[in-house]
């Protein structure tokens, strides 16, 4: 699983200094609502047709370039700083054991993320806003307190920055 998440990151930009950059809380907050601009803008699609590829766009370029556009931040004692470090901790947990209260916690969260995809998706594609929302709720949901438990991981660890 470890080898996804550092792929996934990879994907994202997030490497070396880039982790310190998105660890700026004002990346955390503006990337919270990403899920849920995606699917607005995906929406789109019922009322103005392939002119929906524009908003979908620019919520693409938005994760495309999150991560890089925020300076590092000056204080790292903020929940959503500890998150992000935290998540550099726990993808590099093949190298760097984490607590065991930590190792069960986030692989559900995770699941609990991804299982709100197929509604998102289903909601889509039979323009059901009440199943959209429901997978929007259960992905960001296990998203959320994903990156809870990553804060809690990050006060855990022994030499965390």
């Amino acid at each position: 699983m470890a080898a996804m998440e550092k792929s996934m990151a990879k994907a994202f930009g997030l490497e070396g200094d880039a982790w310190q950059r998105h660890a700026n809380p004002w990346s955390v907050y503006t990337r919270i609502p990403v899920p849920a601009a995606l699917v607005a803008a995906i929406w789109t699609y019922a009322w103005i047709g392939w002119w929906s590829l524009i908003p979908v766009a620019v919520v693409c370029a938005w994760i495309a370039i999150n991560p890089r556009v925020f300076p590092p931040p000056r204080s790292t004692d903020h929940w959503a700083s500890k998150a992000v470090l935290g998540e550099t901790l726990w993808a590099n947990r093949n190298h760097v054991p984490v607590p065991a209260r930590h190792r069960v916690a986030p692989n559900v969260l995770i699941a609990m993320n991804t299982l709100g995809l197929p509604f998102i998706v289903w909601g889509l594609v039979a323009l059901d806003v009440w199943i959209a929302l429901f997978g929007l709720a259960v992905h960001m949901a296990g998203k959320c307190w994903f990156l809870d438990r990553m804060a809690l991981l990050h006060d855990d660890m022994p030499a965390s920055p």
